[in-house]
């Protein structure tokens, strides 16, 4: 056991508890030892008193001494009908020190005067007064010296002390095994298996099972054991759907080249000269490269990471007219009934990867976009730009019905945040983690009956890397 441990510990702070409850007990018990052998001496001295009264006082010098000797007291004055009697008398060796009436002494002040015969090895003469027993008299006075007296009391606190040492180290050891067993043992067995678990927690088997008989460690343990079945199953639905992403990457993968198999007949088709097939073939190549893209990305979230961004000073200007650029168009006749509109300061350059950036502007109008063509009403697109003293700002808003409530709830959550009928929810899982990338954050700022707004915030200064 070691005193670093929680026992050793607990049984070090028992056992000086127990020894300071015992002091507290010690002091008022030496007190009263001395209190009672005070009166010990004065009942001796009277009794002594009274032999020497019923022979009439005479008694030889050697009796005298001898009755003295046995009070343990030097002198003895009885005070009987108001007339005060010098009983017995020896000669005195030194003047009286102290007088001490025991007739009327608190316990504070007795607790004061042992303490204070304890810690004075002097010896002295003392004069005590206390009541004659069965009422023989008014008062009896007797003189001794305190040496005696201190020894008495430090044998009888030596005593005491080797007792209270036992009662000490028996009770600290009896409470050690209490608390260990109430305890420390549960306590144990619970950090037993949470090691265990964390071995392997998918496997059921190793959640802990609430035992304890106390009620706050049963507590603990059914929360623990609450923890451990969400986490169990937290790392088997990750784990089928680790199993699904691979599957699906592998289907991208094939679809992908089945789709550029088919872009390479529809290039052909776009040459005939028949006017159904040359109205029909722009429309099937923009599906199927909607659909080259939505393969693309998915194996490009399938990776679990997208490459750090090679940062560098872009003009914001030239790349928004790319993207809205590319988007003029995309869907036909619904693209004419999209308006563009772009506020961005003409000289406005930021520092970021104008690659990933602009996947990610893509990927917000474009979802813009979709969201105002599937009302089937105009709708218009804005992207505004600017800067302040810390970061850069983009601004990408729309006029579509909003974002269902869905979406918002799990806005960039893979294959959870799709806003639109048909979406898988990757679009805005990858611009938020290419955002990140950047040190950036991708906010929504609001998403209403009037339109959906989302503000990208890149930060201009770069985050130090400890050493």
């Amino acid at each position: 056991m070691s005193l670093n441990s929680l026992s050793g510990r607990f049984l070090i702070l028992t056992t000086l508890f127990v020894v300071l409850a015992e002091v507290l007990i010690f002091v008022p018990s030496v007190a009263r030892f001395r209190e009672d052998y005070l009166l010990s001496r004065l009942e001796r001295a009277q009794i002594a008193s009274l032999s020497l009264l019923a022979n009439n006082g005479a008694v030889s010098d050697s009796l005298e001494k001898e009755l003295l000797n046995n009070a343990g007291v030097l002198n003895v004055v009885l005070r009987r009908n108001a007339v005060r009697q010098l009983v017995l008398s020896s000669p005195i060796p030194k003047p009286v020190y102290a007088t001490y009436d025991l007739r009327d002494a608190s316990p504070f002040k007795l607790i004061h005067e042992a303490l204070s015969e304890l810690v004075d090895p002097t010896d002295r003469v003392i004069r005590v007064i206390g009541n004659p027993v069965q009422d023989a008299g008014l008062l009896i006075e007797v003189t001794l010296e305190t040496t005696p007296l201190r020894n008495a009391m430090i044998d009888y606190g030596l005593r005491v002390l080797a007792l209270s040492a036992i009662i000490s180290v028996m009770t600290a050891f009896l409470l050690f095994i209490a608390v260990r067993r109430l305890l420390l043992v549960p306590m144990r067995r619970v950090v037993t298996h949470m090691t265990s678990y964390a071995e392997a927690p998918e496997d059921a088997r190793r959640v802990i099972q609430p035992t304890a008989s106390v009620s706050e460690l049963r507590d603990a343990e059914v929360a623990l054991q609450s923890l451990q079945k969400q986490l169990t199953g937290a790392l088997k639905q990750k784990e089928r759907l680790a199993q699904l992403g691979g599957a699906v990457a592998k289907i991208s993968h094939d679809l992908r080249n089945i789709l550029n198999t088919a872009q390479l007949f529809a290039d052909r088709m776009e040459s005939s000269r028949d006017p159904a097939v040359a109205r029909a073939a722009p429309k099937l190549m923009n599906s199927i490269a909607r659909a080259v893209n939505l393969c693309e990305s998915t194996l490009a979230f399938g990776k679990a990471e997208e490459p750090p961004p090679t940062l560098s000073y872009v003009s914001l200007r030239p790349l928004i007219a790319d993207v809205i650029e590319g988007e003029k168009g995309v869907d036909g006749e619904n693209g004419e009934r999209v308006t563009f509109l772009e506020d961005v300061p003409a000289g406005l350059t930021i520092r970021a990867d104008s690659e990933q950036l602009h996947r990610v502007l893509s990927n917000l109008v474009r979802n813009a976009r979709q969201a105002i063509a599937a009302t089937g009403e105009p709708g218009t697109i804005e992207l505004g730009a600017g800067e302040s003293e810390s970061a850069w700002w983009i601004r990408v808003g729309d006029t579509g019905p909003g974002l269902p409530p869905k979406a918002r709830d799990n806005l960039f959550t893979p294959f959870q945040g799709g806003a639109r009928k048909g979406g898988i929810g990757l679009g805005l899982a990858i611009a938020e983690e290419l955002v990140r990338g950047h040190g950036g954050r991708l906010e929504l700022v609001r998403s209403d009956e009037e339109g959906t707004e989302f503000v990208i915030r890149l930060p201009k200064t770069i985050a130090p890397i400890d050493g």
